[in-house]
């Protein structure tokens, strides 16, 4: 019997070669059967990775009017919690991207649950809002080494058809771990205080970096010949790339719309009329589960559908949800919520498969870190300047700032995603 690598050694040459080379059989049956997708416990692996990296990230969203009170700080200054650490992984995923190309996919992963796990043990023990920000920082900056080096491995272990598909898992263990950690962060705030929301998280960290040795297996591709040059070769190569430079301007809009949407409208829901107490508010994050089994079913359909088409599919209803959300009914507003959170984890699948077929092979890691430095980067705007259009236009101004974020997106996928013809990839767009 052939081995794994064997196998999708030959998925991926059937799937160069065209139909009529055999590669529906390859693939199983129409290309998209799951033996070629590898063992389970792999994608398993994949979706924990995503889910640990996101669990603390975004824990303090439903803590935001919490945290106004105790430290007597603004919208504005509180929101800093949440830009700090999207400023620390835009900072650390640069570097990545300058010289990660050569670290072992495995061991990176591994060691940097561990980090993240200690740093987020210590944000505990923090006074005032200026050290919670510094050690949110900290956090940021260790979180890359977890999902930008998955996004790479994804990308080089599986034949390009099926990137969008694992991809997906991927992206469905970071709504997951999202919503987990929002969750945990307003039910355990309410009824034990904000400090044991960082013990809890950190433990649970721990122990998803114990599962990831065990289900995770090291990467093949991290024995290939690294990219020719220096250090710096496949990050200004692809600086130069106009298919990926759409990419990160996409990835900048889409965490500016995650964050900005859902920072500000905790200020928004815990006012009148809604007056959600903090726990009530990290129940809310429960509409994250729209999107992560809207993520889980895109995968499939955007290797059919092509990755451009997804992407407008996505913005459409983003823009559709976030303006759902003007209507003051809880139910009307947790729809909205639920249909912008579902379009921006599609197009987090849509730009992160992308990846595969702008960037060569040998510059993905340095691609995938420029595109997490340009998401996070768009992650710490949107955790501050939506501040502004609250303080002179309530939710209203957010919605419409954030609305056009939204549209440059679409229309950036539109106009700066042609395909590659002079090497035809497998992913449709």
């Amino acid at each position: 019997m052939p081995s794994t690598t064997t196998t999708k050694l030959a998925a991926s040459e059937a799937l160069r070669t065209g139909p009529e080379q055999g590669a529906p059989d390859a693939l199983g049956g129409d290309g998209f059967g799951p033996d070629a997708l590898g063992p389970v416990s792999q994608r398993v692996a994949v979706f924990l990775c995503g889910a640990f990296a996101f669990l603390d990230l975004y824990c303090v969203q439903p803590l935001l009017p919490l945290f106004a009170q105790v430290f007597h700080a603004t919208a504005t200054r509180v929101g800093f919690t949440i830009s700090a650490a999207t400023l620390g992984v835009a900072i650390s995923a640069a570097l990545l991207a300058a010289f990660g190309e050569q670290l072992d996919r495995k061991r990176t992963i591994v060691v940097y649950m561990v980090m993240l796990a200690l740093c987020t043990l210590l944000t505990s023990t923090a006074h005032s809002l200026t050290t919670l920000a510094m050690w949110r920082l900290v956090q940021g900056l260790v979180s890359p080494g977890i999902f930008t080096i998955t996004i790479a491995y994804i990308t080089e272990e599986w034949p390009a058809l099926l990137v969008p598909r694992v991809m997906s898992v991927y992206v469905a263990g970071t709504v997951f771990g999202g919503f987990v950690g929002r969750l945990l962060g307003g039910a355990v705030a309410q009824h034990f205080g904000w400090r044991s929301v960082f013990w809890s998280l950190g433990i649970s960290g721990l122990c998803g970096a114990l599962a990831t040795v065990r289900l995770l297996p090291p990467a093949r591709a991290a024995k290939q010949r690294p990219f020719p040059g220096s250090r710096f070769a496949p990050m200004m190569q692809n600086l130069h790339n106009k298919r990926l430079l759409a990419t990160f301007l996409i990835g900048f809009c889409m965490l500016f719309t995650l964050v900005s949407t859902f920072s500000f409208i905790t200020f928004y829901l815990s006012a009148s009329p809604f007056r959600l107490t903090s726990a009530e508010l990290g129940y809310l994050f429960a509409v994250y589960l729209a999107g992560l089994v809207a993520t889980l079913a895109a995968g499939t359909v955007l290797a059919r559908i092509g990755l451009r088409h997804g992407m407008v599919a996505a913005m459409a209803l983003c823009l559709t949800g976030i303006t759902l959300t003007l209507i003051h009914s809880l139910a009307v507003v947790a729809l909205g919520l639920s249909v912008c959170s579902s379009g921006i984890f599609i197009a987090q699948t849509c730009a992160n498969s992308f990846l595969r077929d702008a960037a060569p092979a040998g510059s993905r890691v340095s691609a995938a870190g420029l595109y997490i430095c340009f998401y996070y980067i768009g992650g710490t705007v949107g955790g501050v300047l939506p501040g502004v259009a609250w303080r002179l236009a309530g939710w209203p101004g957010c919605v419409v700032l954030t609305g056009g974020l939204i549209v440059l997106a679409g229309l950036t996928a539109l106009l700066g995603w042609p395909s590659n013809r002079a090497e035809p990839d497998p992913i449709p767009l």
